[in-house]
């Protein structure tokens, strides 16, 4: 598009004056601008502000009824449901019939551990020293086999394809690391990385800002941008998207979650048969909260429709209010950004999107002096980051369903850096030995205290295929890639 046209564009959505600096910078710079603009849809840009803006000031002046969870609405498998069962085996039916897809948010960088590489290449300081994506692609690998065995198919015909939304300052990187890695033993043809969006910065009044007098300042687009994303091109060459390759292979279901929790279980077959026997179309995992002050959001209903509340919205006579049947917190389903989608539900998002109110995130953003040209550090929030989150589809969900799961089998998430003793790599390496402890006590063998085994996923994905164990006594602490490997630490 000629540089006019993009002018009057923008000249009519309101933003001519990022043109100020058009006469003074270099040509090259120029068509560095104009690629930026004409690749932006401006029109859409000031929807997002006008709608968040309208939704902040309604969420503070008119806000929606918070009411707990209903019981009816959730089930738990915290203390061995006797549909588990059940569950797993319709889950392992889907994967089997190659239905189900795996969607990993993976776009953040490891800046709080202290690490410039993107987050799924840290090494929480297992024995195996594996990164948390080894572990996640090791563990569909083992269920794909899991699901050949107990649904009777041909070894090497199950496939759990594996869409990695990297970011603009992770994509390199992580596609790197994993042909570096040979993809860690998966095919590299379903391994599919797309990109999560970004939209400009913006003032206090929405006209986008300048970062410099040739680029406009962005920001990602929140872990809701997933949406969005899925419908995006693949790379400048494809016309291919994530929504239609699920198609293309069939898939009917998607699993969703972050890169960040080393206990995930990725296409967990229990919580997609649950999905699947509700006939949602959306769910959420949830584990229930530490306790009343818990910073966490939970998952509730917001109205008449389910939501995700923050716990800044949440008063602290709700947050200690306990339901009169069971005892249990009223507010108790904690968000853990693990969810489950139908292909059919995830391209219908772009029906409603204009519904979505993103959320304002005020910041201070370097930009530039539209006077001088100078650069501008602020020493306070000068600017907007606008964010969708992942559940701001919940309200628009015709089907949801919750499930509740125990925290030390599925939640320990990496957030801080060493030695900050919450949420951090020591923590996250604990839990994960520990539950290896419990699959092999689980199958009848002892550990030995202070004794420490690190079991690979390709052993086992939940702690099945331990039998042989029975009876016998670990006392020698170690790695194991193979069972066979075990007998050396009695």
């Amino acid at each position: 598009m000629a540089a006019d046209n993009i002018r009057d564009r923008y000249q009519a959505a309101g933003h001519d004056h990022l043109f100020t600096f058009w006469s003074t910078i270099e040509e090259s710079e120029r068509k560095s601008l104009s690629r930026q603009l004409e690749n932006l849809d401006v029109d859409r840009v000031n929807r997002i502000y006008k709608k968040a803006i309208a939704s902040e000031k309604e969420a503070a002046t008119d806000p929606e009824p918070i009411e707990p969870l209903p019981v009816e609405a959730c089930e738990s498998i915290v203390n061995d449901s006797p549909s588990e069962k059940t569950w797993r085996g319709q889950g392992l039916q889907a994967i089997a019939r190659g239905e189900v897809g795996v969607l990993l948010m993976a776009g953040g960088q490891g800046t709080r551990l202290g690490s410039s590489a993107p987050k799924g290449c840290y090494d929480i300081g297992l024995p195996s020293h594996k990164s948390l994506l080894q572990y996640q692609a090791e563990r569909i690998a083992r269920l794909q086999v899991v699901a050949e065995k107990e649904c009777n198919k041909a070894a090497g015909s199950v496939v759990v394809p594996w869409y990695v939304m990297t970011s603009g300052p992770t994509r390199r990187e992580t596609e790197a690391f994993f042909t570096k890695n040979k993809f860690f033993g998966l095919s590299s043809k379903n391994v599919v990385f797309f990109e999560q969006g970004t939209l400009p910065c913006l003032t206090a009044e929405g006209k986008i800002m300048l970062e410099n007098t040739s680029r406009i300042a962005v920001a990602p687009d929140g872990n809701g941008g997933l949406y969005a994303a899925t419908r995006t091109p693949l790379s400048e060459s494809s016309n291919s998207t994530v929504l239609s390759d699920l198609t293309d292979r069939g898939i009917l279901y998607v699993h969703a979650y972050c890169v960040d929790n080393c206990l995930v279980k990725v296409a967990d077959p229990v919580f997609l048969g649950y999905c699947i026997s509700k006939q949602a179309d959306c769910a959420a995992k949830v584990v229930p909260k530490a306790s009343s002050s818990e910073a966490v959001g939970v998952v509730a209903r917001r109205g008449e429709k389910f939501s995700v509340v923050e716990y800044s919205e949440i008063s602290k006579e709700q947050a200690e209010l306990r339901n009169a049947k069971t005892g249990e917190l009223a507010f108790n389903a904690a968000n853990i950004a693990n969810h489950f989608y139908t292909t059919s539900f995830l391209k219908s998002v772009k029906s409603f999107e204009d519904d979505l109110a993103f959320h304002i995130a005020r910041k201070k953003i370097p930009t530039v002096d539209l006077k001088t040209g100078k650069a501008i550090k602020p020493s306070e929030p000068n600017g907007m980051k606008l964010e969708l989150f992942v559940f701001d589809v919940f309200p628009f969900t015709k089907r949801f369903a919750v499930l509740e799961v125990a925290r030390n089998e599925e939640f320990s998430p990496l957030k801080n850096a060493p030695g900050s003793g919450a949420d951090n790599p020591e923590t996250s390496r604990r839990d994960l030995l520990a539950q290896h402890k419990r699959f092999l006590e689980r199958a009848g063998a002892q550990v030995k205290g202070g004794v420490e085994i690190e079991l690979s996923p390709c052993v086992s994905y939940a702690g099945e295929g331990l039998e042989f164990v029975k009876g016998k006594t670990f006392t020698k602490s170690g790695y194991v890639e193979n069972p066979e490997e075990l007998d050396a630490l009695l």
